[in-house]
């Protein structure tokens, strides 16, 4: 980076204080302040980036959907002692239900925020291990995720949902899908202040005092046991923006039990030949006793380019049914030059037979599918704690 840039980025955080982020549900942020882990919970930002007009372009980077937070170098994508271990709200498939954010009066710098439930499990799965910090591609495909699974202003019968103030008919950040703050210019009530007619502290932050933000949303027709409410706020005066989510369970609903196969928003096209099958897997412990559902973990060795990346999908639809958009990303966290390793562990139906395949996305966005037969496996039946390995050599 040249000196200047430098500089210029050193004057952004020391003079634009900012802020704001989720309280209900309880983020992980909020529970990290009240745990008094984080000193400023209105200060998880990222930046620089663009915000606008293009709302959902840029990249979450490090910030991920639940936030990092600089100051106190806390990274919220990962559960701790005090967050991300257990729900904090069950919800109800379908319901409406009113959520809340908390804008530091110093901070109020408008422009407009959203709420999305990624409907990929395996994908959301990643975010609730302690052990395990998700990588920046597996947090932007989280939060692709969670921008496909908006939760629309609209969605709510008879709530307001006006077009930005701040924008053009012209412009992408025109819509009322996302909720809006008030005219940044306005002379009364600019920004996110009185939204919801909120005097100020009637919520807390660390720096100038807080109002709420209250909105409704409708919660998805989805199951899960545990799962993630991801907050997004794009501020119009700042490049900023700021993430926060809470952990939730959503009972009710007509769709999977703990796995989804929404899409995560990974852009992909090509199809796959369903044909013939061949097997090139090893499993691991098969004691007589029974169990619902097993880890299975998918090896492949495959040598890449820098930039180049290895999915997985399947014929079952925890493997996202034979979906490029929605197939999941192998790490690289174990590759090395002299065993190419990428990976990912999922957890299957216990006796289950699907057929799968592995494919590399390429820079330019293409993909390239390994050769045929399709690979075949079926899920070991055994007792908890039965562990198995699946996948091979890139052919």
């Amino acid at each position: 980076m040249k000196t200047s840039s430098i500089l210029t980025l050193a004057g952004l955080l020391a003079t634009v204080n900012a802020h704001g982020y989720l309280t209900i549900p309880s983020s992980r942020t909020r529970l990290g302040f009240e745990a008094g882990i984080d000193t400023c919970p209105e200060c998880s930002i990222l930046e620089p980036v663009a915000a606008w007009p293009d709302l959902e372009a840029a990249q979450v980077g490090r910030s991920g959907p639940c936030g990092y937070n600089a100051r106190v170098s806390v990274d919220y994508n990962q559960p701790s002692a005090h967050w991300g271990n257990s729900v904090v709200a069950t919800y109800t498939a379908n319901d409406i239900v009113e959520v809340q954010w908390c804008v530091d009066n110093n901070g109020d710098h408008g422009g407009m925020f959203t709420y999305g439930i990624c409907q990929n499990q395996t994908l959301v799965d990643l975010f609730l291990d302690p052990n395990y910090l998700p990588t920046n591609d597996e947090k932007q495909a989280a939060e692709d995720c969670f921008l496909d699974g908006e939760l629309k202003c609209t969605d709510v019968t008879g709530q307001t949902c006006g077009y930005s103030p701040d924008c053009t008919s012209d412009q992408p950040c025109w819509r009322n899908d996302w909720f809006t703050c008030n005219k940044f210019s306005a002379d009364t009530n600019r920004g996110c202040q009185g939204v919801d007619g909120a005097p100020l502290n009637s919520c807390k932050t660390t720096i100038a005092g807080g109002y709420t933000v209250t909105k409704k949303i409708k919660i998805p027709d989805y199951n899960s046991a545990h799962t993630l409410l991801r907050f997004r706020w794009n501020s119009f005066q700042t490049a900023q923006a700021y993430l926060h989510c809470a952990d939730i369970a959503i009972g009710g609903g007509s769709g999977p039990g703990s796995t989804s196969t929404k899409t995560t928003a990974t852009t992909l096209t090509a199809t796959t030949s369903k044909t013939t099958t061949s097997t090139s897997t090893t499993t691991t412990t098969t004691p007589a006793c029974a169990t619902t559902a097993v880890p299975v973990a998918f090896n492949e060795l495959v040598t890449t380019a820098y930039g180049q990346n290895i999915f997985l999908t399947g014929s079952i639809s925890q493997l996202s049914s034979w979906s490029t958009t929605s197939a999941i990303a192998l790490s690289a966290s174990s590759y090395t030059s002299s065993n190419p390793l990428w990976t990912t562990s999922l957890t299957l139906p216990a006796g289950t037979t699907f057929e799968y395949k592995f494919f590399r996305k390429n820079t330019d966005g293409s993909i390239t599918w390994e050769s045929d037969p399709n690979r075949s496996y079926t899920v070991p039946s055994g007792c908890s704690g039965t562990a198995a390995t699946a996948g091979g050599s890139w052919r």
